[in-house]
């Protein structure tokens, strides 16, 4: 398992990457605009490690700006952490084993959302290509919200 990045959601991206580069000190890694699904995706990480985020090996902060306003309640602005697994599907079994509900299934054999036990929302995505879709996930429903 490899710590990818932690994904924050921001009301104007132009305040929040003043607040994160220019004040705080981190720098753009990569950004990809996505305007059918209306929403924009920054990823930032420490100049120390720009040559290392570049080829996704070092761990980022994932801003996301969502074109429709909205006002973040409740920890909302705080999306989720995000590890890449060797085997999706392996990871997944071993947490519901463990009792852990998985909220959002990897019926694509690349990811999947579990909660801690405060709520914290972690993404699962699988390390490479997504594996072939396998049951008993590819038609599991979502549970809840992550």
């Amino acid at each position: 398992m490899r710590y990818l990045h932690t994904m924050v959601r921001v009301r104007d991206i132009d305040e929040a990457l003043n607040f994160y580069c220019d004040k705080l000190g981190l720098v753009e890694a990569h950004r990809s605009d996505n305007p059918a699904g209306r929403f924009t995706l920054v990823f930032l990480c420490a100049p120390e490690d720009l040559a290392l985020a570049k080829d996704g090996k070092a761990p980022m902060v994932e801003l996301t700006y969502n074109y429709d306003p909205e006002d973040y309640q409740g920890g909302r602005n705080f999306g989720h952490l995000a590890y890449e697994v060797d085997n999706i599907y392996a990871a997944c079994q071993k947490l519901m084993d463990g009792g852990v509900t998985i909220n959002r299934p990897p019926r694509d054999g690349h990811m999947a959302f579990v909660r801690s036990p405060d709520g914290i929302s972690v993404e699962l995505l699988q390390k490479g290509a997504p594996l072939p879709k396998a049951e008993p996930w590819a038609s599991m429903p979502s549970v809840g919200v992550w």
